[in-house]
C-alpha cells in the first residue's frame, strides 16, 4: 500500500509547470529561475552536485555528466552506475545531515522534496534549483535543456533532443481504418484497490502514442473500479515486471480476457511511471505489442 501510495504521489505532483531557464551570468556565478519562480545564484560550472529526482539523475548521465553526481536519492536507480553514488535518503525523508556532508554547490530537486528540507539546505548556504515536470512526454524537452544549460552541455542536450523526436517520429500510427487495441496500465491491484492512468496522464500520452486506446482515458481519477475494469475488459494489460506473475496469478483479474489469452506484457517501470527520456523506449515496446493486435 505505501508503494502505490507513493507512486500515486510522484505521478500525480508532476503535473505541473515545466519553464524554461531564465538565465545572467555573473563573473563566477549563474542566476536561473527555476520552476517556483526563485531565482537561484549557484556556480557557473558545478562540480559537486546532488540530483533528489530520478529524471533528473537520469538526464545528467544522458549528458555524460555523472562524474558530478557526489550524491542522488533513493529512487534513483537508473542507470545501474547509480548504484556507486552516495544515496540520501527518500524524496519526502531527505538525510540533510548526509546530504550536507557531500559539500555540494548545487542540489536539483523534482516535485517530491518538502519545503522544510528545501529550506535546511538552502540555510546551509546550498543552491537549490527546482525542475517540475507536466503531464506530458513532451517536457522532456525542456527537461533535458534546463540540465543541459545547467550543467554547460547545451549542444549535447539538443542532440539528444533531436535523436528523441526522430525516434518518435518513427513510431506508426494506426490510420483511421484500423481500430486501436485498448490498454490498461496496472499502477496497483489487489486489496489497496485498482488504480490505472487517467487521460491527464503523460502514461495515457504513451499508450496513445503507441496505437493504443487508454481503458482509464475517460478517469479523472487514478482509481478505477474493478466493475469498470471489467467492463473494458481491455485487449491488452501492461504491468511492472515484478508485478506480473502475482498479477496473472490473482483472482479476479485472471478472469480478464487479456489474462486467458496471455496478452499480459511485463515493463521496465522506470520506462513508465516518471516523465524520462525512458517514456521514447516505453512507445517503442508498447508499438510493437500494440501492432500484433491490429
Amino acid at each position: 500500500m505505501k508503494r502505490i501510495a507513493f507512486l500515486l504521489s510522484l505521478l500525480i505532483l508532476i503535473g505541473t509547470a515545466c519553464q524554461s531557464p531564465k538565465t545572467t551570468n555573473k563573473g563566477e556565478m549563474r542566476e536561473m529561475t527555476d520552476s517556483y519562480g526563485r531565482t537561484v545564484t549557484f556556480s557557473q560550472s558545478p562540480q559537486r552536485i546532488i540530483s533528489l529526482s530520478p529524471p533528473i539523475t537520469e538526464a545528467i548521465f544522458l549528458l555524460e555528466s555523472q562524474d558530478r553526481l557526489v550524491g542522488i536519492s533513493d529512487f534513483c536507480n537508473y542507470p545501474p552506475e547509480t548504484e556507486n553514488i552516495k544515496h540520501v535518503g527518500g524524496m519526502q525523508n531527505i538525510n540533510v545531515e548526509s546530504l550536507l556532508s557531500l559539500q555540494p554547490d548545487l542540489v536539483l530537486i523534482g516535485s517530491i522534496v518538502s519545503k522544510e528540507n528545501v529550506d535546511k539546505i538552502e540555510q546551509a548556504g546550498i543552491p537549490v534549483f527546482t525542475i517540475r515536470f507536466e503531464t506530458s512526454i513532451h517536457d522532456i524537452e525542456p527537461m533535458l535543456e534546463i540540465v543541459g544549460t545547467i550543467l554547460g552541455k547545451e549542444e549535447l542536450a539538443q542532440q539528444r533532443i533531436a535523436t528523441m523526436k526522430q525516434r518518435l517520429a518513427q513510431v506508426r500510427q494506426p490510420d483511421s481504418t484500423e481500430q486501436r487495441p485498448s490498454v490498461y496500465y496496472v499502477v496497483g491491484f489487489g486489496k489497496a484497490g485498482d488504480f490505472t492512468a487517467p487521460g491527464h496522464s503523460h502514461i495515457n500520452e504513451i499508450i496513445t502514442t503507441a496505437g493504443g486506446h487508454n481503458v482509464g482515458q475517460s478517469l479523472t481519477t487514478w482509481s478505477v473500479s474493478r466493475e469498470y475494469l471489467f467492463e473494458a475488459d481491455p485487449d491488452i494489460i501492461i504491468v511492472r515486471k515484478e508485478d506480473r506473475d502475482a498479477f496473472v496469478s490473482t483472482y479476479p483479474y485472471t478472469q480478464l480476457t487479456a489474462v486467458k489469452t496471455g496478452h499480459v506484457y511485463p515493463i521496465e517501470s522506470g520506462w513508465i511511471d516518471n516523465v524520462s527520456p525512458r517514456n521514447v523506449d516505453a512507445i517503442e515496446w508498447l508499438r510493437d505489442k500494440v501492432g500484433t493486435e491490429q
